[in-house]
């Protein structure tokens, strides 16, 4: 809902957060479609619990990312039509340190096996 002293931006900036919120969501769906690979296939058949423990984190990390790029938006919405500075974004840090330390489980366990 836009605030009553807001002002109509150019539109090149909101379609370009715009832009940004819908890549955001790609990914969030991707993490979740990666999640429902890891529990259809079960690539650790003699420990199912590992597999959806795995499949719970990319689940979970989908959500995040997919609430915390609204909230991003929202904020960067805000700042665009206030003619301010754009938040800092923690969304990027949170989301890359989780999936490197996804695929650093991932890869010590494809090596063990």
């Amino acid at each position: 809902m836009p605030e009553p002293h807001a002002r109509e931006p150019d539109y090149r900036f909101t379609l370009a957060n715009e832009r940004t919120f819908l890549a955001w969501q790609r990914t969030s769906l991707g993490l979740l479609a990666g999640s429902v690979a890891m529990l259809h296939f079960h690539p650790f058949p003699d420990d199912p619990i590992l597999s959806r423990a795995l499949a719970a984190v990319l689940g979970v990390v989908a959500i995040v990312t997919s609430a915390g790029s609204l909230h991003r938006w929202f904020a960067n919405d805000r700042a665009i039509r206030a003619d301010g500075p754009l938040a800092r974004p923690r969304l990027v840090t949170v989301t890359a340190l989780t999936l490197t330390t996804f695929a650093l489980v991932i890869a010590s366990l494809a090596a063990v096996a």
